[in-house]
């Protein structure tokens, strides 16, 4: 399989802020430890499950379940850059639909940084590119490449817009130790 990474299917980042200072923030502790109902709770009810495991050649991996518009996408994220403050995950993810099964590549990229008074930003920025298999799918269904980017962007843009001050928020807690 290809991934055409020089074309954009969808892009979004979003931020939320908390009241966490940045030196206790740690986005990768939270990610690896996240606790499957956690992640539930964090996009509602989009968020189906998820858990962490290996890939064949050793590298911590996130499997996430979850529907983005009407599609079914189980993400295979390998862990690519891994830190408190940074983590940039890479998955070939795949796409269930009514009309069949097909593969997207999705970046995900969730970043912290300090701001005014003690507190930290969270950005939670998601990239998805097509693959050659994805343009065989559209192609073959009579969808338009615009058409097909327009709906993967409404869809992902609404489900990040919702699960960013949710996962925050969920790190934030971790970070100072509490519990939900």
């Amino acid at each position: 399989m290809k991934i055409l990474s020089d074309t954009i299917l969808s892009k979004s980042a979003f931020h939320a802020d908390v009241d966490v200072p940045i030196d206790r923030f740690d986005i990768a502790d939270w990610l690896f430890n996240l606790p499957e109902a956690e992640y539930q709770r964090c996009c509602p009810p989009d968020h189906i499950a998820c858990g962490v495991t290996t890939s064949d050649d050793g590298r911590t991996m996130m499997i996430n379940v979850e529907m983005i518009g009407t599609g079914l996408v189980v993400q295979h994220y390998v862990a690519e850059k891994v830190s408190p403050t940074y983590c940039r995950m890479n998955s070939i993810s795949d796409v269930f639909t009514s009309a069949g099964r097909t593969q997207v590549n999705v970046i995900w990229e969730l970043s912290a940084e300090g701001i005014d008074g003690g507190r930290t930003r969270y950005t939670n920025s998601v990239t998805a590119h097509p693959t050659d298999s994805f343009m065989d799918f559209i192609k073959q269904h009579g969808v338009s490449y615009e058409d097909a980017a327009k709906a993967r962007q409404d869809a992902g843009g609404d489900h990040n817009s919702r699960e960013t001050p949710l996962f925050a928020a969920s790190i934030a807690r971790r970070s100072l130790g509490q519990k939900r």
